[in-house]
């Protein structure tokens, strides 16, 4: 999963992305509305977390222009404007959810599952595959109900791969998926974390195999 969070102030960004990588998202970060503008049309979130108070305005302006575009990825609202009247306003202006701070991360991070668990976001909490089974609400892999362990990375190509099983993805999809724009990446970093999780499945026996395109992609299919 890649979250957005926009949010100027800096300690709650460490918290709020320690705790994000913690459940294995990857997250880019922007510090205000122009920034986060830029960085949301031009790739593809799961979801935005979203500071109503940024430097430049007020973060609802966001969720507008993202939905006059046709932009329907889910967005919880941070504020400090606990209010009855500013929560509604934050829901009429096309936020999915708001939270209040202070606020407790489990909180937080049960409120952001449950915006990734809706329809519109992920088709279903559980994709399977040979003996292979991928639970999106509690970050797990596992082969015939046996837990698997990997990287946060791994398991970020193993969800993109899952998510068009069967069919090629390509390249660049992958590495949006499993690298932040903070992330400084070495040109054969993404074959290395394939590799690595072909390697992985294989000795798991779960049934599947990772075939690449040359130059291309790479295609997860159940082993014949």
């Amino acid at each position: 999963m890649r979250v957005l969070l926009v949010e100027d102030e800096p300690e709650m960004v460490a918290a709020l992305r320690t705790a994000l990588a913690r459940h294995g998202m990857l997250v880019d970060h922007a510090p205000d509305l122009y920034e986060a503008e830029l960085i949301a049309i031009e790739s593809h979130y799961d979801a935005i977390v979203l500071d109503r108070q940024l430097p430049d305005g007020d973060g609802l302006s966001l969720i507008s222009k993202l939905r006059e575009r046709g932009n329907a990825v889910p967005v919880l609202v941070l504020t400090a404007r606990g209010e009855l009247a500013d929560r509604v306003t934050g829901l009429d202006k096309g936020a999915d959810d708001y939270l209040g701070k202070p606020f407790a991360f489990e909180e937080f991070l049960a409120r952001l599952r449950a915006l990734l668990r809706r329809p519109a976001s992920m088709q279903s909490d559980v994709a399977r595959i040979g003996r292979l089974a991928f639970d999106a609400n509690h970050r797990e892999a596992s082969v015939d109900g046996r837990l698997l362990e990997m990287p946060r990375r791994e398991l970020l190509l193993l969800e993109a791969l899952l998510q068009r099983m069967g069919r090629m993805v390509l390249r660049s999809a992958l590495m949006a998926a499993v690298y932040s724009l903070d992330d400084e990446v070495q040109p054969n970093a993404l074959d290395t974390h394939v590799s690595r999780l072909r390697r992985r499945l294989a000795e798991s026996d779960a049934g599947v195999i990772i075939n690449g395109v040359r130059g291309l992609g790479y295609v997860l299919r159940e082993t014949p």
